[in-house]
Order: C-alpha cells, then sequence, then structure tokens
C-alpha cells in the first residue's frame, strides 16, 4: 500500500487500531529498507571515463557541440569524445558529437532519437540528453572508425509529432488561464510523439463544460494558423513582455521567447516547436484529474492520435448501431 499508493504507514497503524488490531512496524521497515535498496540499484548508473578522439582533442578548451536542431534535421557531424555506461544490467555508449541536431530532454520535451551514418556502418541513437551543459547521444554501439565523417540524422517525423505536442501545450497553458483564470501556472509537463501531459495549479476538478470550452479554444487557435514567432532576448526584457516561465527550468542570462500571437501565448522555452499552429492538425483532451492537492493533470492528444482517437470512436459508434 505505501510502496504503490503512497499509502501512509501510520494512518494503516491507525485503521487498524480502530479495530483492535496492530501491523508488523518492524517488518514494514525491514521489507522498506529492501524496496529501497533493490530501486537504488536498478537506477544505478556504472561509467566509464571520458575518451577523447584525435579530432576531440583539439577542442579541448572551447565549444564541443553546436546544436543546429532548431532548423535542421541532418548534419555532418565527427565524435568529440565518448564513454561506456552500464545502467539496469543494459550496456550503453555516450558520444559528444562537434555539431548535432538532436534536441536533448529537457524543459519536459524528450530527446530526439535517430542514427549516425557514415560510408560503411549506421548506428542507431535512442535518446539524447544534456549533462552539465553538454549534449549526449546515447547509442547502441560504437562505430569501428572513430574519426569517420558521420551524417547526423533524426527521425524527422517524431520529431514533428513531438513539436506538434509542444506547440499545444503552449496553446493549452494560454486557454487554462483564459478559461479557468490567471491563477493558473504550469507545475510540470511531457512531451513526447505520443501525447502531451500537463500539470498546473487549480483548486478544484474541471467540469465537462469548462474542458469543451479549453478544446474550442486551442482548436480555434490551431485553424487560425497562427506563425511562431521565436525571439532570443535578454531574460529580463523577456519578462517585462509578461512572457510565462515553464516549471523547473533554468535560465539564463538570454532566453528563448516563444510566441503564438502576442495577445494569446507567448513563454519561454528552449523546446521545438511547429512553423505555425496549422500543422498540429487538431486537439483532443483524453484525460483529467488530481495528482496533489491543489495540482491538476491533463492529458492530451493531437495530430496523428489525434485522428487515430477519432477513428477508434466512430468504429465503436458503428459497432454499437448494428445491435
Amino acid at each position: 500500500m505505501y510502496d504503490t499508493f503512497g499509502f501512509p504507514v501510520d494512518l494503516t497503524s491507525l485503521i487498524a487500531r480502530g479495530y483492535d488490531l496492530s501491523i508488523d512496524e518492524e517488518g514494514f521497515n525491514k521489507y522498506l529498507k529492501e524496496q529501497k535498496d533493490r530501486s537504488r540499484a536498478a537506477t544505478s548508473i556504472d561509467t566509464d571515463d571520458w575518451v577523447y578522439t584525435e579530432f576531440g582533442k583539439t577542442l579541448i578548451g572551447e565549444k564541443e557541440t553546436e546544436f543546429i536542431g532548431y532548423d535542421e534535421f541532418e548534419c555532418e557531424a565527427k565524435i568529440v569524445r565518448f564513454r561506456k555506461v552500464k545502467a539496469k544490467n543494459k550496456e550503453l555508449f555516450n558520444i559528444v558529437l562537434n555539431k548535432t541536431p538532436f534536441y536533448s530532454e529537457s524543459g519536459g520535451q524528450v530527446g530526439d532519437t535517430g542514427s549516425l551514418i557514415s560510408v560503411n556502418e549506421k548506428l542507431n541513437i535512442v535518446d539524447t540528453k544534456k549533462e552539465n551543459g553538454v549534449i549526449i547521444h546515447f547509442s547502441d554501439r560504437m562505430p569501428e572508425k572513430l574519426d569517420a565523417t558521420f551524417i547526423a540524422k533524426i527521425d524527422k517525423d517524431k520529431r514533428t509529432l513531438i513539436a506538434n505536442n509542444h506547440s499545444a501545450t503552449h496553446l493549452l497553458h494560454a486557454a487554462l488561464r483564459k478559461v479557468l483564470g490567471t491563477h493558473v501556472e504550469q507545475k510540470g509537463s511531457l512531451v513526447n510523439s505520443d501525447y502531451l501531459r500537463f500539470d498546473f495549479s487549480h483548486f478544484s476538478k474541471i467540469s465537462d463544460t469548462e474542458i469543451e470550452e479549453i478544446e474550442k479554444m486551442v482548436n480555434t487557435k490551431i485553424r487560425e494558423n497562427i506563425p511562431s514567432n521565436t525571439q532570443l532576448m535578454p531574460v529580463d526584457e523577456a519578462k517585462k513582455t509578461g512572457a510565462m516561465a515553464l516549471f523547473g527550468e533554468k535560465y539564463g542570462d538570454v532566453v528563448r521567447v516563444v510566441t503564438f500571437d502576442k495577445d494569446y501565448s507567448v513563454e519561454l522555452c528552449g523546446g521545438s516547436h511547429v512553423k505555425a499552429t496549422g500543422q498540429i492538425g487538431s486537439f483532443k483532451i483524453v484525460s483529467e484529474g488530481a495528482v496533489a492537492a491543489g495540482i491538476r493533470r491533463i492529458e492530451a492528444i493531437t495530430s496523428l492520435r489525434a485522428e487515430e482517437f477519432f477513428k477508434e470512436q466512430l468504429n465503436v459508434i458503428h459497432e454499437l448501431n448494428r445491435f
């Protein structure tokens, strides 16, 4: 009960006493410790030291990686350094490139996947993360020739779906504030190619009427095909524009401001977005509920996933009409 659902052990003890029973607290503490040890072991990462390539040694002390992934999906790249990583009994390799289109997991948006391609081989990039400001590509193996020139190529279709969901998250955030009130603030998010998840502050369950109004507002903004406007500006200047900051995100002196209509959605964001809202296609909220006191969560889908959802619903209706 405690491990799976977070049900407090002292409350369990209190309920038991109401029935003239007691709990085995010593046994509870013993098995709780064992579970914590298992969790730590499962998340432990054994990391080797970084190994620099001959090319990488020439860049020591300089900026290692140029990120060009906002506008380009592939580029020529060389390996700067690498290391072996073991986690959950699985062996992977971390690779740092001098130039990359791969977006690293940040601000709720998942990292890109794709491939590194040379004349003789192809490596799968299964994830991209950032460590101490360095973009790290996760591969299932190392290349045979470390000094080769590669084509670093992201999964374009997947990135497009991620961008749809990320831009829809901004439209949703603005709609929530307009429908529910300006007390709504982002408390967490997840953006991947399948769906978007948005946690926000609100004091009560959202009614069906409010959900319908929020969906209508977001879909209206999608149909308006609002162009995205992205600017780099000093953080103080950005705050003066009224730009919303993303929960848990750390900002430097210069920030990236993403706008979809200056009177609707202006946010500080380092993620990838659509060129215009029409690309999102459609937006559908699939669930809404509480995750903590005063915190609600919405999960929603867009684009191809929304089309699949509506098709499934129509199929159900057609099946029911047969009876």
